[in-house]
């Protein structure tokens, strides 16, 4: 049994996460292994205690779930008593439970949850001390635990989980007195199986779901025409030669043409190292000036997402301007997110546009 979940925890680890579809809502079937062990008095069996699960799921939304969760345990247990005699104790049981989970990172390929509830437990004694037990009962049970979904694809997950699980009375051991916390035992239990999401509703809109769109790599930048939509919304004096916009006093914003970023990252392109630099010397020559960096973004995405893109990408111009010489106190950076586009987002052209970085002269 050892041997089995090494190479169980073995093949998770050698495994890459695929990032799948999320949707807002959704039903699953799950299917595994379990491993059950008592908190009881030193506990020296292990390789005899198996299980295996099912479960329902039903996601409400990214973040919320819940789940029927039934299980069947085999477990044994091994303590010295007061009168230094060996005891043994061999349980079976069936449970059900009906468990809240909350996804903390919906979005992730390796995502984790936590989960509690609880339900009934059905045991039955094999190998018992305490002789005034009933072979078989029921009780009720409470769970808890951690647990992390590994995507495989759009419809199949991989799942370890971790849980706590504490009977509602002393006897799921068969020994009254023994191993016992607040005079009710408990055991913990490690699953690991599979979960398939059989039914799935409309694809979530909070994460950056790119997989499966068709990017084609884009065309060289014709930079004049870019200059040209840029002076139909703000008026400015451009300099060609260096392709980038000097402040003037007739405006109080200084966009910089052709910084550009790596597709949904923060990562500033090569080709925008020359007119960074030559924003620098501009900064370097007009110490009075002080600059808001704005960071936009175009529409594709969440605004939370693109909001939070925006400040990132504020703050690279930032850094890179300070590691220059530009003295921190004459700079701030802000990010606007998809907020006051200055070309159609509708266009591949007009998403590039409005994926740019703007200088607020305070």
């Amino acid at each position: 049994m050892k041997r089995l979940f090494f190479l169980l925890i073995l093949f998770i680890a050698c495994s890459y996460p695929i990032k799948a579809q999320l949707a807002k809502e959704s039903w699953g079937l799950g299917i595994g292994f379990k491993y059950p062990r008592f908190l009881s008095i030193n506990n020296s069996i292990s390789n005899t205690n198996y299980g295996g699960y099912l479960s329902f799921q039903r996601n409400f939304s990214e973040h919320i779930a819940f789940r029927l969760h039934g299980s069947y345990l085999h477990m044994e247990n091994e303590w010295t008593d007061p009168t230094n005699l060996l005891q043994t104790t061999t349980t079976d049981a069936i449970t059900g439970n009906l468990e809240f989970m909350f996804y903390i990172a919906p979005c992730e390929p390796v995502s984790a949850y936590i989960f509690g509830g609880g339900g009934v437990l059905y045991r039955m004694l094999d190998n018992y001390v305490t002789a005034a037990l009933d072979a078989n009962a029921v009780t009720g049970q409470l769970s808890s635990g951690i647990g992390i979904e590994w995507n495989v694809s759009t419809d199949w997950r991989l799942v370890t989980e971790f849980g706590y699980n504490l009977a509602l009375n002393s006897e799921l051991d068969g020994a009254l007195g023994a191993g016992e916390i607040n005079g009710k035992d408990s055991y913990l239990s490690a699953s690991l199986g599979f979960l398939w999401y059989f039914s799935q509703g409309e694809p979530s809109k909070i994460c950056q779901l790119y997989d499966g769109l068709s990017v084609q790599m884009p065309e060289p930048v014709d930079y004049d025409r870019i200059e040209e939509m840029i002076k139909r919304h703000i008026p400015r004096e451009v300099v060609k030669e260096v392709v980038v916009e000097k402040p003037v006093a007739t405006s109080d914003k200084w966009v910089l043409v052709g910084v550009n970023f790596e597709f949904n990252t923060a990562k500033v392109s090569a080709e925008s190292y020359p007119i960074l630099y030559d924003a620098v010397k501009t900064l370097l020559k007009n110490t009075d000036i002080r600059v808001e960096i704005q960071g936009y973004t175009d529409n594709i995405g969440s605004e939370s997402y693109n909001m939070k893109l925006s400040q990132q990408r504020a703050d690279v111009i930032k850094d890179y301007l300070k590691s220059k010489g530009v003295s921190e106190n004459r700079l701030l950076a802000r990010g606007f997110g998809e907020t006051n586009p200055v070309a159609d987002n509708k266009t591949a052209e007009g998403r590039s546009m409005n994926r740019r970085i703007e200088f607020k002269i305070q």
